[in-house]
């Protein structure tokens, strides 16, 4: 039941939503601020589970119940939201507020809900994945990042992992552009490989820019051009939200290169691991991010800690918030990354 605590973010947020005012930045403040000062007092969890207490978290179906519910809580704070900016005179300073804390639910709620959806098996939960990446602007995240990235982390040819001295905000320009168009170049490749048409069904990437194309009307249609301009920003707010984490994720860490001119498989080593008790179920044990990436087919409620993984300082809020200010970053990350890995 700890898990729950993974809403409070979208409970703060729709609180203040709904109290207006300086209250609209209650998520903004909460996420960024009141959990980063509570991760440095509480402590830090490295046990892992027994063979017995994995097995019955596997076969307990509410951990899969806690992530579906993602769905109608992301998309009723949303549109509750939407009706709020073409129903009320908000001021310009409460329209930041809200659009931020939209935003950040989006990101912590929407996307990494999906990112979680999106390596499951079955067509339901990865329907339910990519439903929740459509108000984010990001459905191409669900090919790119399974196709992608699991692929090529760590390396130069992945638009998701960070380099060595490279700031945040060159970072969302490289991944963000660079994953778009990856995106389409695995689909490319699907299709080609599976000889489909590019109109076929199954081509994600047009059904994906129609089903985006047609979100961002409907919100236009429905709520005028203050809703369509609220929700596209809320989703720009949410993907760069998802961005900061992956660049917290695999900053610095890279592949070698073998002799064979291939890059060494993706091991514990090449993601940053985090601990903090209290980023870990609010975010679905996305700081067991390096047991994530060393089998991603884990479900997050028996992701492991591995000792030889690199760690974070501190959890992935604070951490968040140090990547906003790069010479801070800087000055702690870098010498903790191991020479053979820069």
């Amino acid at each position: 039941m700890k898990y729950l605590w993974a809403y409070s973010i979208p409970s703060v947020g729709l609180l203040g939503i709904y109290c207006s005012g300086v209250w609209m930045y209650a998520a903004l403040v909460f996420s960024f601020v009141i959990i980063p000062i509570l991760e440095l007092l509480l402590p830090i969890d490295a046990d892992n589970y027994s063979e017995s207490v994995v097995e019955e978290r596997l076969k307990n179906k509410l951990f899969d119940i806690l992530l579906y519910l993602n769905v109608p809580l992301v998309y009723g704070i949303l549109f509750y939201s939407l009706h709020k900016v073409t129903s009320s005179s908000l001021t310009q300073s409460e329209l930041i507020g809200m659009t931020l804390s939209v935003g950040i639910i989006l990101g912590s709620n929407g996307i990494n809900v999906a990112h979680e959806l999106g390596h499951r098996t079955s067509f339901l939960e990865k329907m339910l994945g990519k439903i929740l990446l459509i108000p984010s602007h990001y459905t191409h995240f669900f090919i790119e990042h399974n196709h992608g990235h699991h692929l090529h982390v760590s390396t130069p040819e992945d638009p998701s992992t960070a380099k060595y001295n490279q700031n945040l905000y060159s970072y969302w320009f490289q991944t963000v552009v660079g994953t778009y168009k990856k995106a389409w170049k695995i689909q490319r490749k699907l299709n080609e490989v599976e000889y489909r048409s590019f109109f076929s069904i199954k081509n994600d990437m047009f059904w994906f820019t129609i089903i985006q194309a047609s979100y961002l009307v409907a919100i236009y249609f429905f709520f005028g051009f203050n809703g369509f301009l609220f929700a596209t920003c809320a989703g720009i707010v949410g993907f760069l939200l998802l961005e900061t984490i992956n660049y917290i994720e695999h900053y610095g860490l890279k592949r070698n290169l073998l002799p064979s001119g291939r890059y060494e498989r993706v091991s514990e080593k090449h993601s940053w691991n985090s601990n903090h008790v209290l980023g870990r179920i609010m975010l679905y044990e996305l700081t067991r991010h390096s047991d994530h990436h060393y089998k991603s087919q884990k479900k997050y409620q028996i992701l492991e800690y591995h000792d030889v993984s690199p760690q974070l300082p501190f959890g992935y809020p604070t951490s968040m918030v140090l990547s906003f200010i790069p010479p801070l970053w800087f000055g702690i990350m870098n010498k903790r990354i191991p020479s053979e890995m820069r």
